[in-house]
């Protein structure tokens, strides 16, 4: 990420980052099942919760592993994620911030790294993934969760729109073809891929991030005049809520 990018995503998160934290959408879901299930039962003791946002990774491994670092772009976010952590009485979370193309940790620093719901904000999609195979060690486990996007071009095309409208700071929402590819393309091995979906109530969808009235219209606009093939494809109900493709990539550093 650009240091440009980075200070924009940084600043748009800052007023925004206890409704992360206390966001019931985050701090649930199968996703986050499979990555508890992930580091169940191996050494991990140091974990990279890269992109932590309101850190719920971080409390749900903080029980299984000897040390998370909780990485982040936004300072309000990582302050949340301190005081929440104290709050749970969960010792072993420290906190650091910087943005995921450009880490300061040594080569080979960490056991695992996990990412989740973060890099469709990245300015350096590849250059993020780079990044973490850097920071693992040779063998390590790696879980990335993401929004993906449908692999047709038209329900994309709106997907992309809808997410931009409600918050400026997206980047992209990745397909799984993309997503596979540039896993590849930057040293990782793909040992599995779990898919479900996730239903987004729409006044908490907007509220989460305190999108402004005019582009809340402008979304329900576009939603009420999207053809048939992309209102059933991302499920749009009548008062806006919808669904998002959730993908979980589970990797390896060979």
């Amino acid at each position: 990420m650009t240091k440009q990018a980075g200070q924009f995503a940084a600043s748009h998160y800052e007023t925004r980052a206890s409704a992360y934290v206390e966001s019931t959408v985050h701090s649930q879901g199968a996703d986050l099942d499979v990555i508890i299930q992930a580091v169940q039962g191996r050494r991990l003791e140091h974990v990279l919760d890269l992109g932590c946002g309101g850190g719920h990774v971080s409390y749900a491994v903080a029980p299984h592993v000897g040390r998370v670092m909780a990485c982040d772009i936004t300072p309000g976010m990582l302050r949340g994620v301190q005081d929440e952590a104290s709050r749970r009485e969960l010792s072993n979370i420290e906190v650091r911030q910087a943005s995921a193309e450009n880490m300061p940790f040594e080569d080979c620093t960490f056991d695992a790294v996990l990412c989740r719901f973060t890099a469709h904000h990245w300015d350096g999609f590849e250059a993020g993934l780079r990044e973490a195979r850097r920071v693992l060690k040779p063998g390590g486990l790696a879980v990335f969760v993401d929004v993906t996007a449908p692999e047709d071009a038209v329900s994309d095309s709106w997907l992309q729109t809808l997410e931009l409208m409600r918050d400026i700071s997206h980047v992209r929402d990745y397909s799984i073809g993309e997503w596979v590819s540039a896993l590849g393309r930057c040293g990782f091995l793909v040992k599995g891929l779990t898919r479900s979906r996730l239903r987004m109530a729409f006044e908490s969808w907007v509220a989460r991030t305190q999108t402004p009235v005019e582009r809340v219209e402008g979304i329900r606009s576009l939603q009420r005049g999207a053809p048939a093939v992309v209102k059933d494809r991302l499920g749009m109900e009548e008062d806006g809520s919808f669904l998002l493709d959730v993908t979980v990539f589970t990797v390896s550093r060979p």
